[in-house]
């Protein structure tokens, strides 16, 4: 079958591979949509950053080559031994929960299951879905309901992501949340954030991108190419406090120290970005203002099944951000090298295996 596999920076080929077979616990699923997020890019130009390389990960046994793509939904089409035909059916569409995590350790046991130094996430730990089939722990895969199609299905990924941050954040209805970067994650931050019950302002350079925030319900939007205008626009919203939570979803180098400053005094900056370059801080800026800070990755169990829930509600809706469809055949050429595009108008590029 065919794959593309990650064999280290810069190095990402089109192989044929040897089609996997579940093993006792596991599905295979027959993969119908795998989306490139900008990690993935990241990895590929930068890493490997969080690819597993040089040792094997604890859980898997997996390093490079391996297979990449983490945001991942498919159909079943082969239960493993020991999978009781219940939770989970041949047949049934599901997305992968592409978090695994040891269970024993001090962070697992202590509900921090995102923290856990056995973690090992499909498509940096162990192999992705960007291959025709793959195979997964059965109790990591989630069924989608009928609300929600194939196509958008990799995108409950990063809406789980920002469901992960949401929750983390420590949000209250009525406070005002500032998102600064409105790629896909940000504006599936700020629908989350919506959700929550708080008043979102969405931060960006590119005016496509706050266009499209205002209609997934921002309810201001601030061009921050001028970013001491940005500032004052932010303080003149807030009544001159400045928002109670600022979260930072964009990974660039200055972005991170943005959120901190225009947090309010006692405010929080939540970090969602990954980022490839080290970044410089004023930790006064922190420390005299009070300012708590949080980093967020990847998810805690129930976070997956939340961010189905809200799309199936219609809370956080995906299909704006699909930008293109694109064959397996064609994901280097027309999926992550277009990705590498400064000036892409793309959210997320769907790679389908199957087509």
């Amino acid at each position: 079958m065919k794959a593309i596999v990650y064999h280290g920076n810069k190095d990402i080929r089109l192989e044929d591979i040897p089609e996997p077979s579940p093993a006792p616990g596991e599905v295979k699923i027959r993969v119908t949509n795998a989306s490139i997020c900008a990690t993935d890019i990241e990895e590929w130009q930068f890493g490997p950053l969080w690819v597993q390389h040089g040792s094997p990960n604890a859980l898997t046994g997996k390093q490079t080559p391996l297979v990449i793509g983490h945001e991942i939904s498919g159909h079943v089409v082969e239960l493993g031994e020991g999978v009781a035909d219940g939770n989970v059916h041949t047949g049934d569409r599901v997305v992968v929960e592409n978090v695994l995590t040891c269970g024993t350790c001090f962070w697992c046991k202590r509900g921090q299951q995102s923290v856990c130094p056995s973690m090992a996430v499909a498509g940096f730990m162990a192999d992705g879905g960007l291959e025709e089939f793959m195979v997964w722990p059965a109790d990591h895969v989630v069924v989608l309901p009928e609300g929600i199609s194939d196509v958008e299905g990799p995108l409950v990924e990063p809406a789980t992501v920002a469901v992960h941050g949401v929750r983390r954040s420590g949000v209250k209805a009525g406070d005002t949340v500032a998102v600064i970067g409105c790629g896909t994650v940000g504006l599936l931050t700020l629908q989350a954030f919506k959700a929550a019950g708080a008043r979102v302002i969405a931060i960006d350079i590119r005016d496509q991108s706050l266009e499209l925030a205002t209609v997934l319900g921002a309810d201001w939007v601030v061009n921050s190419r001028d970013e001491q205008a940005a500032a004052g626009r932010l303080m003149e919203l807030t009544d001159g406090v400045g928002p109670d939570i600022v979260v930072e979803t964009a990974g660039a180098r200055e972005t991170p120290r943005m959120a901190i400053e225009w947090a309010r005094r006692g405010g929080t900056a939540l970090l969602l970005g990954i980022y490839s370059a080290r970044l410089e801080m004023d930790f006064n800026s922190i420390v005299g203002r009070e300012i708590t800070v949080i980093g967020s990755v990847a998810a805690s169990p129930g976070d997956m099944k939340a961010a189905v829930d809200l799309m199936a509600q219609g809370k956080i809706d995906v299909k704006p951000l699909i930008s293109e469809t694109v064959p397996l055949s064609r994901a280097i050429e027309d999926g992550f090298n277009r990705m590498l595009d400064p000036d892409k108008e793309v959210f997320r590029i769907v790679i389908q295996p199957g087509s």
